[in-house]
């Protein structure tokens, strides 16, 4: 009997407890830390009160943010640890267990979305060989001219221990075939410019 690939978030994260995860940001925020780049990334490419998807969404800072600024957002994650806590802090919002990879109704029923985000290296935590399936699920729930956006780590350094890389030529591949085409690619979520050795990448591709 054969099982579903994990995904190497399940792998990887072991343990971890979504009120440790939000913790983390948490000590960020007050260190002074900026935690809202990819909301406010987000809020430049689409006016609210637009439709958006948070894709691997976790314990939902994202989505909470952009609801915060008037968005329409719906969150979607595998680990259920993650979602309790998004529950929890903002109950009002609709979140969604389940695979990237094989959409849950429940996402597709409030399709169609004017912006898909997928932050938190979640592209490189996705089960092995999911990555095409993902793409193509996810533009299929994109508004005719729809953003899809994703930002995850290049190198080793970037990405958690023991995690994979996913190489760019491999995500710009699966991304034309999912009928996405690319319209910008930089550095950081605070849009610096795309260094090929600076080992993170922000993409946004459109539906064509």
């Amino acid at each position: 009997m054969t099982s579903e690939p994990r995904s190497r978030w399940e792998q990887l994260a072991g343990r971890l407890s979504g009120d440790a995860y939000a913790e983390h940001f948490a000590r960020l925020a007050q260190s002074g830390q900026d935690v809202h780049g990819e909301a406010a990334f987000c809020a430049g490419l689409a006016a609210p009160p637009a439709r958006i998807l948070d894709a691997g969404c976790g314990t939902g800072r994202v989505a909470i943010r952009l609801a915060e600024l008037g968005y329409a957002t719906v969150g979607v994650d595998l680990d259920p640890k993650m979602l309790d806590v998004a529950r929890r802090h903002a109950p009002d919002l609709v979140w969604v267990q389940g695979d990237l990879a094989v959409l849950p109704e429940d996402v597709r029923a409030r399709a169609p979305y004017d912006l898909v985000v997928l932050a938190g290296n979640v592209v490189p935590l996705l089960a092995p060989g999911a990555l095409a399936a993902t793409l193509h699920g996810l533009t299929e729930v994109l508004a005719p001219d729809g953003v899809l956006v994703t930002g995850f780590g290049l190198d080793r350094a970037h990405l958690p221990p023991g995690c994979a890389v996913t190489p760019l030529e491999e995500y710009d591949g699966r991304a034309d075939a999912a009928g996405l085409a690319r319209t910008h690619r930089l550095g950081t979520w605070d849009a610096e410019p795309f260094d090929p050795a600076g080992g993170y990448a922000v993409s946004v591709h459109r539906r064509a």
